[in-house]
């Protein structure tokens, strides 16, 4: 569960980016470490958090 880091509401997990470009993060120069960051989003204020699973985190390590 994500917290609201502006108003303290529990946030909606799980929201994926679509289109071209920016939905992809490698690290430098390992393009095959490459992990797909996630979005969560609060209903009550519309704060918008991007963040990565911890099981992708491993991948970058």
């Amino acid at each position: 569960m994500r917290k609201c880091l502006r108003c303290g509401a529990q946030m909606e997990e799980g929201f994926s980016f679509t289109g071209a470009g920016g939905n992809v993060i490698r690290r430098k120069g390992l393009s095959t470490k490459a992990v797909y960051p996630k979005a969560a989003v609060c209903l009550s204020c519309g704060e918008i958090s991007v963040y990565v699973e911890q099981e992708d985190l491993e991948k970058l390590k």
